[in-house]
């Protein structure tokens, strides 16, 4: 399928909004990009990582504290995803290019791919929010079903209850499945890859390499193969489930919309930034505890609306946004708590799972 169209306003919202977001920028006189602050919580969070991970492969804990470390190594590599790897992909974690790349390629390291994430997040999910056929990132078939478009098998009454399981499932299949699905396809999804260039084909095997050395082939001669097995599934299962849980918060809950494109124009019927309002949810942003460990991700209207902009600058425009959309009469999501919009999640798949419209 074509991908959809977004129209074009005389006023356009987005248009009203950059306008406001660079004036707070301007008056406060400060940089959209990030700080002292972001940089040094990502060395923080990078060190903890070659910490645990060293004591794990060179000093072998006990068994019950190694499994609580492989876990520990799972929350840390989600944290490294949501707020340094993250904000280096969109370029916001520095003004310099390179140390955006540099940030953006952690997760390279951590197995996964920064060219296919690019395509896939970057330029595919925050065009095409919720639009069946198109944003990849709500494809979970066969074991979940995400939207009324998408088929209905007898296993989704249930997916209120396994999604979890699913969910751990994410980090071990895209490092080891879904990556090179794309690599040898040059798909995602519905979407054609680009040619890639030669250095992009040595990167994508290089780093694939370079990770099975790290986290596969040394853990396993330096303690054995089952005890890098039981920990490697730990790291991995718990680092799927934080990742997963995270984005699916965003898009995923009850109040979020699944718009269409009109079947003869192939135009959406809301400009771009409305479309991003209404398919993303923000929650718990009031809780700084939250927002430091998430990378800013639980403000995820504000980021879908100005990626380019660092997460830490989005508690201050989140009010400039919402005080916009009240002018406009747009609806803005926010769930208070991470146990309302966890909730309200859990509701969404069990509706999902009872229709068979498709």
């Amino acid at each position: 399928m074509s991908s959809p169209k977004f129209p074009k306003t005389q006023k356009p919202f987005h248009g009203e909004l950059k306008k406001r977001i660079a004036d707070y920028f301007t008056q406060k006189g400060k940089a959209p990009t990030g700080n002292f602050k972001l940089h040094f919580k990502a060395i923080l969070l990078v060190s903890a990582l070659l910490a645990v991970y060293t004591h794990l492969v060179f000093f072998t804990p006990a068994t019950f504290l190694a499994i609580v470390e492989c876990a520990l190594l799972g929350c840390l590599a989600a944290a490294i995803g949501f707020n340094v790897m993250h904000d280096g992909a969109h370029g916001s974690f520095s003004k310099y290019k390179w140390i955006n790349n540099l940030a953006s390629n952690m997760a390279n390291f951590l197995g996964a791919s920064q060219y296919m994430w690019k395509t896939k997040h970057n330029v595919i999910h925050h065009t095409y929010t919720n639009i069946h056929g198109v944003d990849d990132d709500i494809e979970a078939r066969p074991l979940l079903r995400l939207c009324d478009d998408q088929a209905h098998y007898k296993i989704h009454k249930y997916q209120h209850f396994y999604f979890w399981a699913a969910y751990s499932l994410l980090y071990i299949y895209w490092i080891f499945v879904s990556d090179y699905k794309k690599y040898f396809t040059h798909r995602i999804g519905s979407t054609p890859l680009r040619k890639m260039t030669l250095g992009e084909h040595f990167s994508f095997w290089f780093y694939k390499a370079a990770h099975a050395f790290i986290f596969v082939a040394l853990p396993i001669y330096m303690v054995g193969f089952t005890p890098w097995l039981i920990g490697f599934l730990s790291m991995g299962l718990v680092a799927g489930f934080v990742l997963s849980i995270v984005f699916q918060l965003a898009h995923t809950v009850e109040h979020t919309h699944w718009p269409h494109a009109d079947e003869e124009t192939n135009k959406m019927e809301d400009e771009w930034a409305i479309h991003q309002i209404k398919t993303t949810a923000n929650f718990a942003t009031k809780n700084k505890l939250v927002s430091w460990l998430v990378g800013g991700l639980n403000f995820q209207v504000e980021h879908h609306l100005f990626p380019k902009i660092s997460h830490i600058h989005y508690p201050a425009i989140s009010k400039i946004i919402k005080n916009a959309c009240e002018e406009y009469g747009i609806q803005y999501i926010e769930y208070s708590r991470v146990r309302y919009a966890v909730a309200s999640h859990v509701a969404f798949l069990r509706q999902m799972g009872q229709r068979n419209h498709a």
